[in-house]
C-alpha cells in the first residue's frame, strides 16, 4: 500500500501500516480467520481501531492485503521476454496463495466475500482490478515487442492462471511447487505466442 495523504493532507505513518498487517498475519497463525477482529488487530498492533478504518473498510479488506497482497501491486518487470513475464507472475501468485496466513485465511475470506454484494464489488474494484492491471501490463509489453499474434483478453489469463494455482493448491491439496509453475507458465506462453487461445 502506498502513503496517501489523511483528511488533514498529513502523510500516513508508514510504521502504522507495517504494525497493522504485521499484527493481521500474527494473528491469522494465531486465533484463524473466524476469531480475528478488528479489536484484536488494534491491540496487537498498538494502534487505535480508527487507524485501522482509515486504511481498511472491513474486516475483509484487511486480511486479503494482510494475507494475499495490498491494494496496490508494484508494475511487473518487463523481462524483454513473454515466457519469463508469465513465469514471475505465475511464481508471485503461487507464493501469495502458499504463505501459512493466507491458507488459513482465504477459503473463509472467499465465503465472506461471495456472500455480500456490497463486499464482492469493493474486492472487484480495488483488488482484482489491481491483479487485472498487473496482467494487462504484461500483456501489453508482449504486444509492444510483437510476442503475441493475436489479441488477448486479459481476465481470461488471469483467470486461467490464477485459477490453475488456486485449484492446485485448495482443490487438489497440491502443492504449487516450481515444477507446477513452469508446467502452468509453459502452457500459458504456448498458447499466447502460438494464438492459441
Amino acid at each position: 500500500m502506498t502513503d496517501e495523504p489523511q483528511r488533514g493532507g498529513r502523510p500516513r505513518d508508514t510504521r502504522v501500516d507495517a504494525a497493522i498487517l504485521a499484527a493481521t498475519r500474527t494473528l491469522l497463525a494465531e486465533v484463524g480467520y473466524g476469531a480475528l477482529t478488528m479489536d484484536l488487530v488494534a491491540g496487537k498492533a498498538n494502534v487505535g481501531k480508527a487507524a485501522i478504518y482509515r486504511r481498511y473498510a472491513g474486516k475483509q479488506d484487511l486480511v486479503f492485503a494482510a494475507a494475499v497482497h495490498g491494494r496496490t501491486l508494484d508494475p511487473p518487470p518487463d523481462s524483454g521476454d513473454l515466457r519469463t513475464d508469465l513465469r514471475w507472475l505465475v511464481g508471485g501468485i503461487a507464493r501469495s496463495l502458499s504463505s501459512p496466513e493466507t491458507r488459513a485465511a482465504l477459503p473463509a475470506l472467499l465465503a465472506d466475500v461471495t456472500a455480500d454484494d456490497d463486499v464482492a464489488d469493493r474486492f472487484m474494484r480495488t483488488f482484482v482490478a489491481e491483479e487485472r492491471a498487473y496482467v494487462e501490463t504484461i500483456l501489453d509489453q508482449a504486444r509492444r515487442r510483437g510476442d503475441l499474434r493475436t489479441p488477448v483478453d486479459a481476465e481470461v489469463v488471469h483467470s486461467l492462471v490464477l485459477g490453475a494455482i488456486f485449484a492446485r493448491i485448495y482443490l487438489l491439496r497440491k502443492p504449487a511447487d516450481k515444477a507446477y509453475q513452469h508446467e502452468v507458465t509453459d502452457l500459458a506462453a504456448k498458447a499466447l505466442t502460438e494464438g492459441a487461445w
